[in-house]
């Protein structure tokens, strides 16, 4: 039942990324959700085979991906130059 309401945002190579993100849409008021099949923690390399996947539910899909581009949009902004 809980995944019948809930799609997939974006599929990352790590849990950090992927909580970075959901906390990101969290302060936006975007319930977002993690899930992760690492073998309870005993196998952390099959993150980065299968990926973490963040979820959102159907209606907040749109607006969260969304947010998630303009935030990699700004981030490549702030980034400095190799001549700075």
């Amino acid at each position: 039942m809980f995944r019948d309401d809930k799609v997939l945002v974006e599929r990352f190579p790590s849990r950090l990324e992927a909580e970075l993100a959901a906390g990101l849409l969290e302060a936006e008021g975007i319930p977002a959700y993690i899930l992760a099949d690492d073998a309870g923690g005993a196998y952390p390399v099959l993150q980065v085979i299968r990926g973490v996947q963040l979820l959102v539910s159907k209606e907040d899909a749109p607006k969260a991906r969304r947010f998630l581009w303009e935030w990699r949009q700004a981030r490549e902004v702030e980034r400095p130059s190799e001549e700075d």
